[in-house]
């Protein structure tokens, strides 16, 4: 594919660019009601989730989305419904507006039908009202904030330079949503899209953020118990010195290892995710541009004195493992390393005594070697008596036994030269075959 100027364009260069505009703020008029459903569904939840618009896209007869998708927006009858597909979790946001004299008095959920609400695909990990009023014709006193808030919890603020000041406690009103409060003052419609969107991003990072917490607390028994394990076990390394004992520790320590390793797996991918979601909840409390207001706690203060604790604990706990995990991997390198050593030991042994051996060997060769020259010079020399004795009785020769005894040494010297060759003929054969 080639741009005007005639330039060869990336494959990816269209899609990273459409990728900036994925999400886009929605332009929100005031008053209104927002409520989104997070709903866990895995990394492989798409098909099940496109299905279930197109279905709600048949009843309220709307174009559905395309197979591939990973947002959506369906405009029903007085409501606006945006679905989008996040990595491991989707969000259903319902946009309604107008509002009563009650702000939390009739959710924008409500006009979803309640089968198809129902029906949703995954498991509801989030749920949040966000009421926008506008501050001029809606006066906000301590009786309504009791109305909608615990007080106890509340947590508000200044928002976007002073335009709007938000409300909420954080906690699940009787059906199990999170309520926030937003008075507009002088935001405009997008500005008013952009401060809802934050908000509901900082409730769904929040609980993204802590569903590693459960699992820290769940998994700190094991961790201390392998921690003082591996205490143990470098205690017994200290004082062991038979190869035998040495071998068990090492199969002690690999076992232990493994058991480190699961659990890495386990956590590794949850606790990344948890720091990765902490960092966005900070983020969106940054983009907040929060101003104090006399009496209340920020959403920043609570997120730092209920969110960070937990977040430090999911953090804390991982690198315990990780800790472990490198506290095992010296043990087990130094053990390994005892243990190659002893067996060298054992190897230079054994070769000094195969040395010995082999020295052994040859020197029984050589007796051996000496003792067949002797017996082969014997015969030998048996023979030539023989046929001396003839000789001399045939009178060729006059005295055999003088002619026998001066073949001797001649027989002898000539069998050592034939054994000699004969060994080195074999050695030489034996190398080539080497």
């Amino acid at each position: 594919m080639a741009d005007p100027t005639g330039i060869t364009t990336h494959p990816l260069r269209e899609a990273l660019i459409q990728e900036a505009h994925a999400r886009p703020f929605q332009s929100l008029e005031t008053p209104l009601r927002v409520s989104q459903l997070v709903l866990h569904t895995g990394t492989r939840g798409r098909s099940a989730e496109v299905s279930h618009m197109q279905a709600l896209c048949e009843r309220l007869d709307h174009a559905p989305p395309p197979a591939d998708a990973g947002n959506f927006v369906v405009q029903g009858r007085g409501f606006r419904l945006r679905w989008e597909r996040h990595t491991e979790f989707s969000t259903y946001t319902v946009f309604a507006d107008g509002m009563g004299a009650d702000p939390f008095d009739q959710p924008a959920v409500g006009a979803l039908p309640d089968d198809w609400l129902g029906a949703l695909p995954g498991d509801l990990l989030a749920a949040m009202h966000v009421a926008v009023t506008d501050g001029g014709q809606t006066p906000l006193d301590s009786d309504t904030l009791g109305r909608q808030f615990h007080q106890e919890s509340l947590a508000g603020s200044s928002c976007a330079g002073g335009a709007a000041s938000v409300w909420t406690d954080f906690l699940a009103d009787e059906q199990g949503f999170v309520r926030f409060l937003v008075v507009n003052d002088r935001l405009n419609p997008m500005q008013a899209g952009r401060l809802v969107q934050r908000l509901l991003e900082l409730e769904t990072y929040r609980i993204m953020a802590l569903l590693g917490f459960p699992l820290a607390r769940e998994l700190s028994p094991d961790i201390s118990d392998m921690e003082t394990r591996l205490g143990t076990l470098m205690d017994r390394l200290s004082t062991v010195s038979d190869l035998a004992d040495e071998r068990e520790l090492l199969t002690a320590l690999s076992e232990l290892s493994a058991r480190v390793e699961r659990l890495m797996a386990r956590t590794n991918f949850r606790f990344s995710a948890t720091a990765a979601y902490g960092t966005l909840v900070r983020r969106r409390l940054n983009a907040l541009r929060e101003q104090r207001i006399e009496g209340v706690s920020t959403l920043d203060e609570f997120m730092e004195r209920r969110l960070a604790p937990a977040l430090d604990t999911c953090v804390h706990m991982g690198e315990r493992l990780e800790r472990v995990s490198k506290r095992l991997s010296r043990a087990a390198n130094l053990l390994r390393t005892r243990v190659d050593v002893a067996l060298e030991a054992q190897n230079r042994d054994l070769l000094e005594s195969m040395n010995r051996r082999a020295r052994l060997q040859l020197r029984l060769q050589e007796t051996v070697e000496g003792l067949s020259v002797v017996i082969l010079s014997y015969y030998t020399v048996s023979l030539i008596s023989f046929a001396f004795k003839g000789l001399g009785a045939a009178g060729r020769i006059p005295n055999p036994d003088v002619a026998t005894a001066l073949s001797i040494p001649v027989v002898v010297t000539v069998v050592t030269l034939g054994v000699r060759f004969v060994r080195r003929r074999v050695i030489r054969d034996d190398a080539d075959a080497g």
